[in-house]
């Protein structure tokens, strides 16, 4: 039997300051002028989280005079940090050791769990590890079958050590639509240690990028324990309140889970505050009634509290924008999804400040939750930033007669420097160069203006200081499916709408009502380097809950509680939490840091490989793959007691011969399959035994830009021999044989070569009509090996790397990388470029922001280009002295820079506003396009709209400049039709082992 009348949600958000929460009427939901709240409380957040809660909804409830038992209520939401606090705080008190479980095996033994987290999570969750047989290809095709027996050993030894919490983690397990691996091994678990064990299968935690999914399983793991009993506190105050509705839980991405689901999986819930408030704002504003059908146009929502202000970006299916692929959480890399939310430090409470030349300053410091203390308008001391915007537009707030003694020319100062730094926020989240809406929420959006650059219209929604409670009660039901589909021979379309009806069908399942089901979002992203035609599709589905309210039964997620539970952690936050005590990080002075030169060899510390890192990125010119997982196997050599060193070419012997290697195939493909440097051993040892070589004399990589860059570094170990300071092309391109020995024809340049996927199976290459031909075959070959093996090149005799190398480059990457540590350790990152530029001869070609960006994939290579306009004076967030004494460019307005690249950056053209181009930077010299906030280098895969960017030009090799250089590695190669104009004269490396032997 169905009940008529008012249907009521209630929504709660608790933040670091106020504990929010919203009553809302759903069926007068379409009342622009109320839509539907009927009662809202804001109090502050109580060190008992629980206890707050209660409070919340106890006021909503009685405002408006609801009876806490009614069936009218349909549910409570609520939105919390309380679970990544915890994390964060390393508090031992709620965080578990955990057991993992790889279903990888023969991969990723080079790269173990926990290889990146701080020592301090590591030692409180690593409770034991193992890699045994399972995974899949990125086709689908199983890598090795899971073996029935090597789980049931692993059950032994996670119960010998008497651990709880388990994380199973498979080889493109979010491919695994039909169980084969992860779930699997779940249940020969369950079978054998019963239901005292927690069990995470990472396909349901995270997306494709393997060793960030298992980071964020394992830390949803060691939550567990704490977040059920977390959760079972919330549903004990709602048995004290008397509510029997369900209770569910806000995730990050703006849809509602239940608490039985995020019992399991609390990590979805780590920052739904931003996402809340979004979600909230475009309700009250009464956007779903204009757009129902998820259609129209991206707006901001810019939400000012007391300290900060949070900028997102709501598209036009009702959710937030998500992040990038990687999002770090308490310095553990993830891929979980969260919000793209920009934050700045000004709130009602930030403080203003006047220096004794005059100069006003706002935040990033604030008074906080004092304000009503310590703000002039309040009686206090303090200049806030509240006073100034009550003084400036007479905000009827505490007492304005107290501010009628400021300084005018200040209160103007100020209101600049606050418009302005609410102008630049927005213009960093904007996805397109033209004027946006924004909706305005938050207790201090008294702080805007009427009127914002870049901003159409500013709207204010009733009940705005709420939002995030609202969201909350207001949220969606959501399905995603998020695959890889090998279209080779299918249609792409058919593909589309068979997903779409899986996701739709797992938001149904997940409660949605099946009448307001929609998809909200498609993305189609083309795999690179693969010829098959791999394509990534991700589709999500939203859907309301059910407003049906059923008399005589309801959803499993009513309130059930152990009445001998009732009282336990009733004093729970007044604990002091517990911390744990490792030994504290050495911090070292990048200014003063000396390498160990031993010898002639240089042996490799790990602030050498960050280094390296840092420079192999720069001479990536945006392509050549990331050198981040390299970079961390390096580092666990280093920990584990290996030793990596580097040797000049001039402590060979004549006739020593050096061993080449790699990786081949697509860089989707190594962030799943973990590649290590043993996979390039083995190729290199099938190709020695077939050119007759022995012996080897040190290690080489064939491009120093991107990952490939510190391959010789890994292989030096497993060879036990020195990586050569050198490389065969001073940079990255995209094709095998665009290497300076294949360029000069040298014999053995590219072939014999040998394949080898990890998997036992080897490919040698004997014999070729051309160099083409070797780039053609092996790329089909590794498609087939699951596009990815691992690659040697024949072995080079030192006189050919000597001749057609590019000496020195391991040391110019290490400086390089040391300069951009230098001056980010300084805070000094307006002295990246004259710091990159006195190590290379080059030029300073733009300092803007990208305002667009095109790509596709075509032929396994990601084609595109970006345009650069200038910033304007006033988006120049620098105002001192501090800047580049590098000469800044200035051009005439309307200018802008045109990058195109296929993988790398291949040519830098200057346009004016009348259209006409002028080439200023062009391969074979390099162009890198650096993040403007940190130095770092961007990839091409990271281009987006609205980053501000600094673009250098810096000299190639002499050997890329002849003829035979030019006619494969300049514009010519690439199809561009101008000659190549040099950016300066190429100046050799100078030698690390050189210039610290004798110090």
């Amino acid at each position: 039997m169905l009940t008529t009348g008012p249907r009521f949600r209630l929504g709660v958000d608790v933040g670091g300051t106020n504990t929010d929460s919203a009553l809302i009427d759903i069926t007068k939901s379409h009342d622009p002028s109320t839509r539907g709240v009927v009662a809202s409380f804001k109090h502050t957040t109580t060190p008992d989280v629980t206890d707050g809660i209660e409070t919340a909804v106890r006021n909503v409830l009685q405002d408006a005079q609801i009876d806490p038992s009614s069936p009218n209520i349909l549910s409570l939401t609520i939105g919390t940090t309380h679970f990544v606090n915890a994390v964060v705080q390393s508090d031992t008190r709620r965080l578990a050791k955990v057991a993992v479980i790889r279903l990888a095996a023969p991969y990723s033994d080079e790269c173990p769990p926990f290889i990146d987290f701080p020592d301090n999570l590591k030692h409180i969750m690593n409770g034991h590890s193992a890699i045994i047989n399972g995974g899949l290809q990125i086709d689908g095709r199983i890598v090795s079958e899971l073996d029935e027996e090597e789980v049931i050993q692993q059950t032994k030894e996670i119960r010998k050590k008497g651990l709880k919490n388990i994380v199973l983690v498979g080889i493109y397990s979010p491919l695994d639509v039909d169980g084969k691996n992860e779930y699997k091994a779940r249940d020969i678990i369950q079978r054998e240690l019963g239901n005292t064990v927690n069990i995470v299968c990472s396909r349901d935690v995270g997306q494709i990028g393997f060793l960030e999914r298992e980071n964020a399983s394992i830390l949803n793991a060691s939550i567990l324990t704490f977040a059920q009993k977390t959760i079972r506190g919330f549903q004990r105050a709602m048995n004290r309140l008397g509510l029997t509705c369900p209770l569910y839980i806000t995730q990050n991405d703006g849809t509602l889970m239940s608490a039985s689901a995020a019992s399991r999986l609390p990590i979805r819930t780590f920052s739904s505050g931003p996402t809340n408030s979004m979600r909230g704002a475009s309700y009250l504003a009464g956007i779903d009634l204009k757009s129902k059908d998820g259609t129209g146009k991206s707006m901001l929502v810019m939400d000012i509290g007391g300290t900060t202000t949070d900028v997102g970006v709501l598209l036009p299916s009702g959710f937030p924008r998500q992040a990038a692929a990687f999002i770090e959480v308490a310095g553990v890399r993830t891929n979980f999804s969260m919000p793209d939310v920009q934050s700045i430090g000004l709130g009602g409470g930030s403080r203003v400040r006047v220096s004794k030349d005059g100069a006003v300053t706002v935040g990033p410091d604030s008074v906080g939750h004092n304000l009503t203390q310590a703000a002039k308008v309040f009686g206090g001391e303090e200049l806030t930033a509240t006073d100034i915007a009550v003084r400036s537009d007479g905000h009827t707030i505490g007492d304005p007669s107290l501010l009628s003694r400021l300084n005018a020319s200040v209160v103007s100062s100020a209101q600049r420097r606050m418009n302005l730094l609410l102008e630049n926020v927005i213009d960093r989240m904007k996805t397109s160069a033209e004027d946006c809406d924004l909706l305005l929420v938050g207790g201090g959006s008294i702080l805007s203006p009427k009127e914002l650059k870049g901003v159409s219209r500013i709207i204010t929604p009733p009940f705005h200081g709420v939002a995030n409670a609202v969201g909350a009660a207001i949220a969606n039901i959501s399905g995603e499916v998020d695959t890889i589909e090998i279209l080779e021979g299918k249609s792409l379309a058919e593909a589309i709408e068979r997903i779409k009806s899986q996701a739709l069908a797992n938001a149904a399942r997940m409660g949605a009502s099946t009448a307001t089901i929609r998809i909200a979002d498609v993305k189609v992203l083309p795999v690179q380097y693969v010829t098959n035609q791999a394509t990534r599709i991700i589709v999500t589905a939203v859907g309301e809950l059910g407003t049906d309210i059923v008399e005589d039964g309801g959803p499993s997620d009513k309130v059930v509680v152990d009445l001998e539970e009732v009282e336990e952690d009733k004093d729970e936050e007044e604990v002091s939490a517990t911390y744990i005590s490792v030994n504290p990080v050495e911090i070292i002075d990048y200014s003063n840091y000396r390498p160990n030169i031993q010898g002639d060899r240089w042996i490799l510390s790990e602030t050498d490989l960050f280094f390296i890192m840092e420079g192999c990125g720069i001479l990536g010119t945006g392509g050549g793959g990331s050198p981040y997982p390299p970079y961390l196997i390096c580092r666990q050599i280093l920990r584990d007691g290996g030793t990596i060193s580097i040797i000049d070419h001039t402590s060979l012997l004549d006739d020593d011969v050096v061993a080449r290697g790699g990786f081949m195939g697509s860089p989707s493909v190594s962030s799943e399959r973990i590649r290590g440097g043993s996979h390039i051993k083995v190729a290199g040892l099938e190709l020695a035994k077939y050119c007759g070589v022995t012996k080897f004399g040190a290690t080489l990589c064939d491009e120093i830009g991107g990952g490939n860059g510190m391959q010789s570094l890994v292989t030096s170990s497993s060879y036990g021999v020195p990586a050569l300071d050198a490389d065969l092309m001073g940079r990255a391109y995209p094709k095998l044989n665009q290497v300076l020995p294949a360029v000069y024809d040298r014999p053995n340049a590219l072939v014999p070569c040998a394949l080898y996927d990890g998997d036992d199976n080897v490919v040698l290459l004997t014999r070729v009509k051309n160099e083409h031909m070797v780039e053609s075959i092996m790329r089909v070959v590794a498609t087939e090996m699951g596009s990815s093996a691992a690659l040697c090149p024949p072995p080079l005799a030192i006189g050919d790397v000597r001749n057609y190398g590019v000496a020195r480059s391991q040391s110019q990457a290490w400086r390089l990388g040391r300069a951009v540590a230098i001056c980010r350790q300084k805070n000094n990152i307006d002295k990246v470029v004259d710091s990159i530029l006195e190590l290379q001869n080059g030029r300073l070609l733009f300092i803007g922001k990208i305002i667009d960006v095109s790509r596709e994939v075509r032929s396994g290579f990601t084609w595109g280009q970006i345009r650069i306009a200038p910033l304007r004076d006033e988006e120049l967030e620098n105002t001192n002295n501090n800047r580049a004494a590098t000469s800044v460019p200035v051009y005439e307005e309307g200018t802008t820079l045109i990058i195109p690249f296929q993988n790398e950056n291949l040519c830098a053209y200057l346009e004016g506003k009348d259209g006409i181009q002028q080439v200023v930077a062009s391969v074979p010299d390099l162009i890198t396009v650096l993040d403007s906030q940190s130095g770092s280098h961007l990839g091409t895969p990271e281009y987006a709209y609205g980053l501000r960017v600094t673009v250098i030009g810096m000299a190639g090799h002499p050997l890329w400049r002849t003829p035979r250089g030019l006619a494969v590695g300049g514009p010519a190669a690439f199809g561009l039709g101008h000659p190549f104009i040099p950016i300066g004269e190429y100046r050799t490396p100078k030698s690390v082992i050189e210039e610290y032997r004798d110090s």
